[in-house]
């Protein structure tokens, strides 16, 4: 797989117009990748290495600092923890102003949405950006294109794009040693379905029924937030579905839908005084479908 991804990584003078562009050679993202420096905080890794490739060097406890990555909060009951689950982590935003305040202003970053479905061809476009030294981030709903025969992992994830090739996406931060592999080359259609994803996250059925106990009453809870989508969503109905369903022994729902915090779509970063930065500012959102 190795040998596969440097044949599709390519050299300097194999580059094309629409198809490849790298920011690291496949070895020099196995030297410089961060690894995932806490709980939740993907969001938090990526900005290290979004820093690293721009030539800035910040301490991951201090990218953490500056993007106020959100926790778990796994001790509590239901309703708070539902809440701690559809924000944990970090937005985009998050990442934007927590890449600008660890850079101290050098560096900054703009978001393009993909979700609703945008009019891009995604491989060309993020060329052409990464051709001029723009660093992308990824925010993707993990929950989806999940390979037949997996869990479904439970969250998002935010990751470096480090490179493009015909029909892949290259990006850094793996779960594992395994996983780096396997994430490291990512077709364009498993890409493409979690950048373009409704801002919601599933629970485990698990997570939900052992967080369920007297004291957690979810009567009224939908009613109290003030994200309406909690209401649209019948995330109270969809739990009082699972309780049912346990009393009578029957186990259908594997997971509830909940709102979250996140958006779908590609910050690209750059230095905020180069001609790429000017260029992100003034570049149009993309257009809908």
């Amino acid at each position: 797989m190795e040998s596969e991804c440097e044949q599709l990584c390519g050299a300097p003078d194999e580059e094309e117009e629409g198809g490849r562009a790298m920011l690291w050679s496949l070895q020099e993202a196995l030297e410089r990748q961060t690894l995932q420096i806490g709980a939740s905080a993907c969001g938090a890794t990526a900005v290290v290495d979004v820093l690293k490739a721009l030539g800035v060097d910040v301490a991951p406890e201090e990218a953490d600092r500056c993007v106020q990555t959100r926790l778990r909060r796994n001790e509590s009951p239901l309703p708070d923890y539902l809440l701690s689950r559809s924000e944990a982590g970090a937005t985009h935003a998050q990442l934007i102003a927590g890449a600008e305040e660890a850079s101290k202003g050098a560096v900054m970053g703009r978001f393009f949405h993909l979700h609703p479905r945008r009019r891009v061809k995604l491989i060309p476009w993020l060329a052409r950006w990464i051709r001029k030294s723009a660093v992308p981030v990824a925010t993707m709903n993990m929950q989806l294109a999940v390979p037949e025969g997996e869990e479904v992992p439970d969250a998002w994830h935010h990751q470096l794009i480090f490179g493009v090739a015909p029909n892949a996406v290259f990006m850094t931060n793996p779960l594992d040693c395994y996983h780096f592999v396997k994430f490291l080359l990512v077709s364009e259609a498993e890409v493409h379905q979690r950048l373009c994803s409704e801002s919601v996250l599933l629970i485990r059925r698990e997570d939900v029924l052992q967080r369920l106990v007297p004291d957690s009453c979810m009567q009224g809870f939908s009613e109290s937030q003030s994200d309406p989508r909690w209401k649209v969503l019948d995330v109270e109905g969809q739990v009082g579905q699972m309780v049912q369903e346990e009393e009578q022994e029957r186990p259908l729902l594997t997971h509830i839908t909940i709102p979250a915090a996140y958006g779908s779509g590609v910050t690209l970063f750059a230095l905020r005084q180069s001609e790429v930065g000017q260029e992100l500012l003034n570049a149009p959102e993309l257009p809908l479908f």
